[in-house]
């Protein structure tokens, strides 16, 4: 990350089920208490995904935790919450989505100076194959280095 990102979740499942096309960065609507908990770390974005409603782009299933001493004011950790992007491009992503097997999901939530941002990205969906060939290509790239090691001891 560059100067001034803080990294607070980070989806490495989406890097596994989806190639991901484009990223963009999105801002989001959040209370006080929720960038409290925030701040203290307490974000899940796993089963996190995101929908275009009337113009407007969504995450929905995004955990954030209720923070300990915000009593009254916590809110529902799951609620859906409004992510802040231009029109033109959640139009632009609007109609990427009209294509078949294309979806959107956050990959990371980190503070950029005091915001919070979640980068959003267009993802296509894997096939089983696929993952199998990513595993693989894994493992060979472990086991070069592995010996690459052992040749300069």
């Amino acid at each position: 990350m560059a100067e001034g990102h803080k990294l607070i979740a980070n989806n490495k499942k989406a890097y596994h089920d989806y190639f991901l096309e484009e990223t963009y960065e999105a801002g989001i609507s959040l209370v006080g208490t929720e960038v409290k908990s925030l701040r203290m770390g307490k974000c899940s974005v796993k089963e996190a995904f995101l929908r275009i409603e009337n113009g407007e782009l969504f995450v929905y299933q995004m955990h954030i935790a209720p923070y300990e001493k915000g009593n009254i004011f916590n809110r529902d950790p799951l609620r859906p919450r409004k992510l802040l992007m231009h029109s033109y491009e959640i139009l632009k992503l609007e109609q990427k989505m009209k294509e078949k097997g294309y979806t959107l999901i956050p990959v990371e939530v980190y503070f950029k100076g005091s915001r919070v941002k979640v980068k959003v990205a267009l993802a296509k969906g894997k096939k089983l194959y696929d993952k199998r060939a990513d595993i693989a290509k894994k493992d060979q790239k472990r086991e070069a280095q592995r010996e690459f090691k052992q040749a300069f001891k």
